[in-house]
């Protein structure tokens, strides 16, 4: 007990000691575990609302739509009903297929479904604001009204007729919109559709009014629901309802089909989340890396006073963990509380979301994995370093390279330094360029993502209604490419500084020798230029290959001069940003500098 108590004080005094570090590794760890838990616990909470709004409104086990109507047609699939394994029925019911258009000129094809006034045992849809089906009256399906932008008490016009809205409600019998629809007239595919309901005379009055397109459906609970999948296999060839070109939709199916519109989401989601978790390796261990000496001189100190190796690596690595761990919980948070919107962006359905078991497991495995890449390295290094000389705390001298000094003599006095201090530490000059790759590789897909047009859900596949999976993907890569452009801007921060931190006596000699505190200014910057140039370059083509890897069917590249311009974009931006921690870092006394006795 006297061990932990011993490693938790020293890690709450590190913290205290280094607070900027510590919201680092906090702020990194939580948008990366939020992002990865919310992409992958999608799937797992699309069929969670699914169950919920069947529970909630006594969702079918199996619809049966026939694309033709007609007595002969209600009659066979009425006969269903009398198989031992069906429970209970509603309808058959009518779908009739109309046009529907909002007072603000809106217009969506839709299906309009006839009902009673009292619903059935089976297919209850749950009115959510307002009332359900009266005479003269229509209600909405959730999801449609929502993109139409009507609520209860406005008025819409369905094939030529004018209803006021007296509801709004949600159904497990259909696909969310905008697959309302389910198939067409005559069984044949069905396009982009809204769903409203009606009563059983108004939808026969406005089919029959204009001739509109009829089709006819009915609802089955079966004893077995697990059985629904097979259900249309132990309906002979031989029944009446298989002459009319009926088409069977299990339960399964539809909770299936709810997850097309996240095809593209779950992939945005998962490979942003890795993506923010390197740029938060990079930049902790970039802040770990400006603290080895500080480190080493610890170990020592505890080496001293007769710690053995276990406690050493457990002083270093509580700081960072208990940080990583903290974000996981809050990353775990936000991604509960997000994820309703995130997996249900077209509000037809009902219910509470929460990441699943393995979300959870995964998201604290990159925090864990966080905390340990980012320390890992310097806790080694100061665990190995005998205790004579980790107590001596000497920087590591860098190494000399003479071509690259005689190369870079011949330089101006910026690029100079900056050459140096770039090769000085190879493997950090690698770490700035992949930051500055994977920001301009967001960027270049998001500019992708722009560049497809997508088909609208108006009639006339028009943008009148967007296409929600494609506006729900481009706010989805908003989100990521902003959150990465955030990191990145704390990582460029975070390395020029650690850069000048680590090399103040190569700069304070420079300035001896008479370089400017402008000229050891532009050469912090220089140092933070030079690897993100490679890196700027590689982004547009790999973003645009990212996109490719995930795209469906033909895409449209961006335009050049938007991808040349977001990739010097992100050079004009990093060097302004190493502007101000480069500037402090070259106004520092050189006497005092000169005066510490590191090299």
């Amino acid at each position: 007990m006297g061990s932990i108590v011993l490693v938790l004080r020293l890690a709450l005094a590190d913290v205290r000691r280094h607070p900027a570090q510590a919201a680092m590794l906090l702020l990194s760890v939580t948008v990366a575990t939020a992002t990865m838990a919310m992409g992958l616990s999608l799937h797992g909470v699309s069929d969670a609302l699914y169950a919920q709004t069947r529970a909630a409104t006594a969702g079918p086990d199996v619809v049966v739509l026939s694309g033709e109507s007609g007595p002969e047609v209600t009659a066979a699939l009425a006969s269903l009903t009398d198989r031992p394994d069906v429970a209970a029925h509603h309808g058959p019911y009518r779908i009739v297929y109309a046009d529907l258009t909002t007072r603000d000129a809106v217009s969506s094809p839709v299906v309009v479904h006839g009902f009673a006034e009292t619903p059935g045992p089976v297919n209850r849809p749950l009115v959510t604001s307002g009332r359900w089906v009266r005479p003269g009256g229509t209600v909405l399906e959730r999801g449609f009204a929502v993109a139409l932008g009507v609520d209860v008490g406005d008025r819409v016009t369905i094939a030529g007729r004018s209803y006021p809205v007296v509801g709004i409600a949600v159904t497990a019998a259909t696909s969310i919109y905008p697959w309302g629809a389910q198939i067409g007239p005559y069984g044949g595919p069905s396009d982009y559709t809204g769903l409203a309901w009606m009563t059983r005379s108004d939808a026969r009055a406005l089919a029959e009014s204009r001739n509109l397109p009829v089709t006819t459906a009915i609802d089955l609970k079966l004893r077995d629901p697990a059985a629904a999948e097979t259900f249309r296999h132990t309906v002979g060839d031989d029944h009446p309802v298989r002459v009319f070109r009926s088409t069977f939709r299990s339960w399964w199916f539809t909770a299936q089909h709810d997850k097309v519109i996240l095809r593209n989401a779950q992939p945005i989601l998962v490979i942003g989340s890795w993506l923010l978790g390197f740029l938060a390796v990079t930049g902790v261990a970039t802040l770990a890396a400006g603290r080895v000496a500080e480190q080493t001189r610890r170990a020592g100190l505890l080496k001293a006073v007769g710690a053995g190796p276990g406690l050493i690596a457990a002083v270093l690595f509580t700081e960072y963990l208990a940080a990583a761990l903290a974000g996981d919980a809050l990353g775990l948070t936000i991604a509960r509380l997000a994820l309703p919107a995130v997996a249900a962006p077209t509000a037809s359905r009902i219910g509470e979301a929460e990441p699943t078991a393995t979300a959870v497991v995964a998201a604290t495995v990159l925090a864990v994995a966080v905390a340990v890449l980012s320390t890992l390295g310097p806790t080694l290094r100061a665990m190995r370093t005998a205790t004579v000389t980790a107590l001596a705390a000497a920087a590591r001298p860098p190494r000399h390279r003479p071509r690259l000094t005689a190369l870079s003599a011949l330089l101006p006095t910026p690029l100079l330094l900056g050459l140096r201090l770039t090769a000085r530490r190879p493997g950090r000059a690698v770490l700035q360029a992949c930051t500055t790759a994977t920001t301009v590789v967001a960027i270049t897909v998001l500019l992708t993502v722009h560049a497809q047009r997508e088909r609208g859900y108006g009639l006339d596949g028009s943008t009148a209604l967007p296409n929600l999976r494609g506006l729900h993907d481009r706010r989805l890569m908003l989100a990521i490419t902003v959150l990465l452009v955030a990191l990145a801007v704390v990582n460029i921060l975070t390395f020029t500084w650690t850069t000048a931190m680590e090399a103040r006596a190569t700069l304070a000699v420079a300035r001896a020798l008479g370089a400017t505190p402008g000229q050891v200014a532009a050469g912090l910057s220089a140092a933070q230029l030079l690897p993100g140039l490679p890196g700027a370059v590689l982004g547009v083509p790999l973003g645009f290959l990212a996109y490719l890897l995930f795209g469906v069917g033909d895409s449209v590249p961006p335009r050049l001069s938007w991808t040349l311009g977001a990739a010097l974009a992100t050079l004009l931006v990093t060097a302004a940003l190493t502007a101000l921690p480069a500037r402090l870092a070259a106004r520092r006394s050189v006497a005092r500098e000169l005066g510490a006795g590191t090299a």
